[in-house]
């Protein structure tokens, strides 16, 4: 099991692809904002943590083992504008297991952009890495995120009550999934 993309990965609106140090503002832009960070597992990033993980975390184009991630920038294809990123987290060989997050510009919310970029993560993740099972674990007071889930088809398993000291708060967790035959079989209906 591996997974390297061929770059950019072309949806009807977007290009999927690694995230350079011509992305720092665009970055900046949005993962500096403390109402973009209030659900994620960062704060608010200066330009010098930005530029620390594009140099080591950011710069990973291919998964080829459990423990790594791959994120990816979200370019409009039509102007080149970086409206967001996406990572696939794969976490486990054995059980075939990943995670699917995303981060958006909410200058760019409202156009369906995150859930065509999603969609392809969870193509990558099951149909190139031949994952089993891939995840979302969404803070319970982030509306938008927890109607993505759903709208990508991932089915809601789990509501953790207090289960998280997340940012001097205990957080409810929603823990949505999706299996490779739910994936298959929706792919099946929709053509």
């Amino acid at each position: 099991m591996s997974l390297s993309p061929k770059y950019p990965v072309r949806t009807q609106r977007l290009l999927l692809r690694p995230l350079t140090a011509d992305d720092t503002d665009a970055l900046l832009a949005y993962r500096s904002r403390p109402d973009v960070c209030r659900y994620v597992p960062f704060e608010p990033m200066t330009p010098s943590v930005i530029k620390e993980r594009l140099s080591a975390q950011w710069a990973l184009t291919e998964l080829t083992d459990e423990g790594q991630a791959l994120i990816l920038g979200i370019e409009l294809a039509a102007t080149g504008q970086l409206l967001g990123d996406v990572v696939l987290f794969w976490h486990s060989r054995e059980h075939q297991g990943g995670e699917l997050g995303y981060v958006v510009n909410p200058d760019f919310g409202g156009h369906g952009y995150v859930t065509e970029a999603a969609t392809a993560m969870l193509r990558l993740g099951f149909e190139e890495l031949g994952l089993h099972r891939i995840i979302a674990r969404i803070d319970e007071r982030n509306g938008p995120s927890a109607r993505l889930a759903r709208r990508l088809g991932m089915r809601q398993e789990a509501h953790l009550i207090e289960n998280e000291w997340f940012k001097g708060d205990w957080s409810n967790e929603f823990q949505f999934a999706m299996l490779a035959s739910e994936w298959h079989a929706q792919q099946a209906a929709s053509q």
